[in-house]
């Protein structure tokens, strides 16, 4: 029997359309599970925040415009089947990856950020094409080749965990524990997987590739766990949606929209664990090539979405940002909603280490920058396309800034930070000692974030791409105070309110 012919123009191709799909499309199962969760969260907050994830995820679908900002590190686990040749041999599967991210990365109609950094010891230096990607080649037996995609955020593969547990240790104690100090980072609600056995790498492998399979909890408790892998999902799943974090760790009844846990055989001495949670802007397709073209990626239905609005409640407050004084942040609290309109800085990491070296050895600020009574929002914005001001332009993890707060807050003057996640308790001290404020704007509702955004222009650091100090003018971007004027933390205190509740509510539904 003569083998099957896989034209490498159609793999190509087909890794291009399936980053290109999953940049702007949800899966189904996500949509669904989401919306149940939204039906049934009681906290206020992190009702809110779901709805912003519902309405941005069906903007994305209609606009074809990507769900978050991260659009991701490419993952691809690749299974060739062992009766497959190919048209073209002159390229290894990692190459032929490689050009399908590049094609897809640049498409001119729906550019994704290039996030990928070469020499990450040294120099760091962005590759401009998303490339190279995190590719896993496998032969199987079989006549065609499968492929698993994935787009993995940063903010949520930063969370990833690995532990050499003892083989007497509770292999679900540590997971609880370990999602328990994730943070809101990873922006829950999303999904979690679980690898377990093998070696370090394999069990780090396994769950990463756990979380390409659908959602289907549901139907797991519905029917009744059968085995060990199935009753420790369902475990997991009651337990850490207890914990009380909820959507984007404000508080709430639902933190993990599943948990998928896969296994392999271990040494005997061993017993490795690790987890890796998937964010709210969850990513990820298969396809199968057999010879006859390249994939095919059928759009969800438009009445997959839930009729979610997001509308101004009577008590959330319309900003000023040209006008506002310290008198003003002292009245916020935490939990607070406000409408922010005026001129905002970016900066992220890179700006940060800059602006603090400058500050530092006594080097004026680049012209133009004036920081003094602003806020600085930490985001790296997709390139925009057709006539948009900027691309989706959602907030990255705020931790990573902590760092510099104290050096920005005494050199600049300014009244305080926008980001997503929590800040430490340090942190937020430092935040109360200057009269600061922390605000959040909600990850995985960046194409939502971006249309509250009028203008925008590079300023300074051109050379960082997308991490380049810029200036936006919104009207009415929707954020909510995480820290106040006198360090109290919604993070702290919305986790600690709704746990108890969530530990009920979790008891009744089993």
């Amino acid at each position: 029997m003569s083998s099957t012919v896989i034209q490498t123009e159609d793999f190509v191709q087909s890794v291009a359309d399936g980053l290109q799909f999953i940049s702007y499309y949800h899966s189904p199962d996500f949509i669904r599970a989401l919306s149940s969760a939204y039906e049934h969260e009681r906290a206020e907050s992190a009702k809110y925040a779901m709805a912003q994830i519902l309405v941005n995820s069906r903007m994305c679908a209609e606009g074809r415009r990507p769900i978050c900002q991260d659009t991701g590190i490419v993952v691809a686990f690749v299974d060739v089947g062992m009766d497959v040749a190919w048209s073209d041999t002159s390229r290894d599967i990692d190459a032929l990856v490689n050009e399908g991210v590049r094609r897809a990365y640049q498409d001119t109609d729906n550019p994704l950020r290039a996030s990928i950094l070469a020499d990450p010891a040294g120099a760091r230096r962005n590759t401009g094409d998303n490339t190279p990607a995190v590719v896993h080649t496998r032969l199987v037996p079989g006549r065609a080749v499968k492929v698993g995609l994935a787009a993995k955020g940063g903010g949520s593969e930063n969370k990833a965990r690995l532990g050499m547990l003892k083989p007497s240790d509770n292999i679900a104690d540590w997971v609880v524990e370990s999602v328990s100090e994730l943070g809101a980072g990873w922006c829950p609600p999303g999904i979690l997987g679980v690898g377990i056995g093998g070696t370090a790498e394999k069990a780090v492998a396994l769950a990463k590739e756990a979380l390409l399979e659908p959602i289907d909890i549901t139907e797991l408790l519905e029917k009744g766990p059968d085995t060990a892998t199935e009753k420790l999902r369902v475990e997991l799943y009651r337990r850490i949606n207890s914990l009380g974090i909820g959507a984007q760790g404000l508080g709430g009844l639902t933190t993990v929209l599943d948990v998928k846990v896969r296994d392999f055989p271990t040494h005997a001495a061993s017993q490795p664990v690790a987890l890796i949670p998937n964010c709210a802007a969850t990513r990820h397709i298969e396809f199968e090539l057999d010879g006859s073209g390249p994939a095919e990626f059928d759009p969800p239905p438009a009445d997959l979405w839930p009729d979610v609005t997001i509308e101004a409640t009577e008590d959330t407050r319309s900003v000023s940002l040209d006008s506002l004084t310290r008198d003003d942040l002292a009245s916020w609290r935490t939990g607070d909603r406000l409408l922010l309109s005026g001129a905002i800085y970016t900066a992220r990491d890179a700006v940060h280490q800059k602006l603090c070296e400058m500050l530092a050895s006594g080097e004026a600020l680049p012209d133009g920058v004036d920081l003094r009574n602003r806020f600085v929002y930490y985001v790296g914005p997709v390139e925009a396309a057709g006539d948009e001001v900027v691309g989706p332009a959602g907030p990255t993890t705020a931790t990573r800034m902590d760092k510099f707060t104290r050096e920005m807050l005494e050199g600049t003057g300014m009244f305080g930070m926008i980001g997503k996640a929590e800040r430490s308790s340090e942190t937020a001290a430092t935040i109360a000692e200057h009269g600061a404020v922390y605000l959040i704007a909600v990850g995985g509702a960046a194409y939502l974030v971006s249309k509250a955004i009028r203008k925008a222009r590079t300023v300074a650091f051109a050379e960082l791409g997308m991490e380049a100090l810029r200036e936006f003018v919104v009207e009415d971007m929707p954020v909510i105070v995480a820290v106040d004027v006198t360090g109290r933390s919604i993070h702290d205190e919305g986790p600690a309110k709704w746990q108890e509740q969530a530990i009920r509510f979790h008891q009744r539904e089993a």
